[in-house]
């Protein structure tokens, strides 16, 4: 893929202005033109072009936030003298496994003031006697050279990697707030779940004091049904019992006299 293209893939509809960490790896770069890669990125401050066969860095564009460089794996020899120029931010430059044969070469990163962290590995030019020495004595604003300072002592992880993992510090505090805010509508369903499920219990107590009343009112009719009934049953038996006629006497007398 061309790095024209692949810029464009990288936007992903943003602007150019609105972009700060660019990753151009493993793409290519025709004549060492930065196609695609203009001023416009003015917000720039990770650039990351390993092995793109890039033999310079003169058609560069002027990137004045750019913090942190990768230009490892290319086939660099020289042409450095415009990164004071095009990037005078820049805090970090890693030129391992480029065309770097001498010091020399390396002269113009002096003009890089803010520069903390150099990284030539796998260029010939370590392989000279007291490169270490020689480098710190030429650049010393240098703190680390191939991830270790003067003394020997290995770089931090934040430092041997460089600001890249720090460049979007914004974004990185807009997901934050996003996740904050996922949390708190997280946070919101689980009360409403909560406030949902004490209604309910509180509509099923509800609903077993509305079957236990209708069990009371069930019970009370049952009582009044027997009570009705043990009362027909009694004048029942009192109709039965009434007072004897005068009829039923004289019959009873005449069954006497019979005898």
């Amino acid at each position: 893929m061309d790095m024209k293209k692949r810029i464009n893939l990288e936007l992903r509809n943003r602007t150019p202005a609105d972009v700060k960490e660019l990753v151009l790896d493993n793409c290519r770069s025709n004549d060492s033109k930065f196609e695609g890669l203009s001023a416009a990125f003015e917000s720039l401050e990770f650039l990351s072009m390993i092995n793109v066969m890039l033999t310079s860095v003169s058609n560069l564009p002027r990137l004045i936030k750019l913090r942190k460089l990768e230009l490892s794996d290319n086939r660099i020899s020289g042409g450095l003298d415009v990164l004071a120029e095009r990037t005078p931010s820049l805090t970090h430059l890693n030129l391992s496994g480029n065309k770097i044969k001498d010091i020399n070469t390396l002269e113009p990163l002096k003009k890089l003031l803010n520069l903390r962290s150099l990284d030539l590995f796998n260029c010939e030019v370590t392989n000279l006697n007291d490169y270490r020495d020689s480098m710190f004595t030429l650049l010393p604003q240098l703190t680390y050279l191939d991830g270790y300072d003067q003394d020997d002592q290995e770089a931090p992880d934040s430092d041997v990697e460089g600001d890249g993992d720090g460049l979007d510090d914004e974004e990185e505090e807009d997901d934050d707030e996003e996740n904050e805010e996922v949390e708190e509508e997280d946070e919101d369903d689980d009360e409403e779940g909560e406030l949902d499920a004490l209604d309910e219990e509180d509509e099923d107590e509800l609903d077993g004091e509305d079957e236990d009343e209708d069990e009371d009112d069930s019970e009370d009719e049952d009582e009044d049904e027997e009570a009705e009934d043990e009362e027909e049953s009694k004048q029942a038996v009192q109709g039965q019992k009434r007072k004897r006629t005068p009829e039923d006497d004289g019959e009873e007398e005449d069954t006497e006299d019979d005898e």
